[in-house]
């Protein structure tokens, strides 16, 4: 992707989570010089990867194939007595922005529409393998509400609605079509994206940037060492 894509896109983001009265923290809006004069005090966040994240899974195509988020908050896996088990992000999903499907061997999450358009999902548990999905029934809790699903059925989350997703389900989402921008909250156990990301197809992370322009906000993996 080049830098000014990735720029327009975040600017955008911030826009949108603005329109929606969702306030980020300040950090958000630190710019690649502030953090360079950042120090130690800020290691929390260069440690937990907190801040913009933004992936086209190695597609090339992040528009139709892609994720942009906000870490709002996590904890550290190496740091067995930090306090923060939990972790909560907030995310763009544009209108059949797939991301794909995937599970989390430890993580149980909370996927919530807070707002904009309909977020569709599609569950199925995983096989032994984790090479395809069972032909049983998925049963989840939405907002309390025990339901049951069919393998792959398209579950719809409107805003305010939330669903429960337990370790092993693989599971995929994306907008719904002419519903507009969906802005997604995730709150979780602990996040660890290195090691508890399990994805149907070997997919890429982070997109190679070419760097057509000065960055606008640095991505979570981007931040420089202490000064």
């Amino acid at each position: 992707m080049k830098r000014s894509e990735i720029n327009r896109y975040i600017e955008k983001a911030e826009g949108f989570f603005a329109s929606k009265q969702f306030l980020l923290p300040p950090f958000a809006s630190w710019t690649p010089r502030e953090w360079a004069g950042k120090g130690h005090d800020a290691d929390e966040i260069r440690r937990k990867s907190l801040g913009w994240d933004l992936t086209d899974f190695g597609s090339g195509d992040f528009r139709n194939l892609g994720l942009l988020l906000f870490t709002i908050r996590n904890g550290d896996v190496s740091l067995p007595d930090d306090p923060k088990v939990y972790a909560e992000k907030i995310m763009v999903v544009e209108e059949q922005q797939v991301t794909p499907f995937h599970l989390h061997w430890v993580k149980t999450e909370d996927i919530i529409n807070r707002g904009g358009g309909n977020l569709i999902l599609e569950l199925a548990w995983s096989t032994e393998d984790e090479r395809g999905f069972e032909d049983r029934a998925v049963r989840v809790s939405m907002d309390g509400v025990a339901r049951k699903f069919v393998p792959c059925e398209k579950v719809t989350l409107a805003p305010g609605e939330s669903i429960t997703l337990p370790p092993l389900l693989y599971h995929k989402f994306y907008g719904e079509s002419d519903r507009g921008t969906v802005m997604v909250g995730e709150v979780s156990r602990l996040n660890d994206d290195k090691n508890d990301n399990g994805f149907l197809e070997a997919l890429g992370r982070f997109p190679d940037i070419e760097e057509d322009e000065p960055p606008y906000r640095l991505l979570c993996n981007e931040y420089p060492e202490a000064s």
